[in-house]
């Protein structure tokens, strides 16, 4: 698979198969990945992968702890803003429930509104689980780094085949995922991500949130003709 491809085909998967995905694959897309520009080429990036048992370990544990308190646990970091405004808001509201509408969870329901926002916590059944973390020491340009070191991983990944689905849900819950991977509770948990194959019948997975045109983020500083 070219890159081109990859990139305009990679979605988040929220649905996978629980076929096993072997060792020595996982292990080739991280090897790709690691050619991933960094400033300086400091590659500041911690990658803790999970399977079996120690996986289902952190699924139990998060699942619960997250059906608990709202309050009771909170991220490291703020991956949103405090405010919402336009045209960020529109956007996120326009992804949220288009994808419920592919569920077919409407407004108002919270039943099934938190059982489809648990699922975030068994990786979507995807049979490993990822998380990456960073030094503490590490300023902004190493968080910039790491992002592209994780993008890097979602494209190898989809070039061998394999579905992924980046996840800032994990984050409120970095002291549990700590202890149970052994990791010093000062890293800071960047994010998780579910990786496996995609399941084929899972209408959720035909889910493609809009893109806006190249030409309404861009501003052209050329003496040739804008396309």
């Amino acid at each position: 698979m070219d890159v081109i491809t990859a990139l305009t085909h990679r979605g988040s998967t929220r649905a996978f198969l629980r076929d096993a995905v072997p060792k020595t694959l996982i292990a080739s897309i991280l090897d790709a990945a690691r050619f991933a520009p960094s400033g300086s080429n400091i590659q500041p990036w911690e990658v803790h992968v999970t399977q079996g048992t120690v996986r289902d370990a952190i699924v139990t544990a998060v699942t619960e702890a997250a059906r608990g308190p709202t309050d009771a646990h909170t991220p490291e970091y703020a991956y949103y803003p405090t405010t919402w405004y336009e045209p960020y808001i529109g956007r996120r509201r326009a992804c949220g429930w288009g994808l419920y509408s592919r569920l077919g969870i409407i407004k108002g329901d919270h039943v099934r509104s938190q059982a489809q926002e648990l699922r975030n916590f068994c990786f979507f059944d995807a049979p490993v689980g990822v998380f990456f973390f960073l030094d503490p020491a590490l300023t902004v340009g190493s968080w910039l780094d790491t992002g592209m070191f994780i993008q890097s991983v979602l494209l190898a990944a989809e070039g061998h085949g394999l579905a992924s689905c980046p996840q800032a849900a994990w984050l409120p819950f970095h002291r549990i995922i700590k202890s149970h991977l052994e990791v010093p509770l000062e890293r800071r948990l960047v994010c998780g991500m579910a990786l496996g194959y995609k399941d084929p019948q899972a209408s959720v997975n035909d889910y493609r949130p809009g893109r806006i045109d190249a030409q309404a983020f861009t501003t052209w500083h050329t003496d040739a003709a804008p396309p």
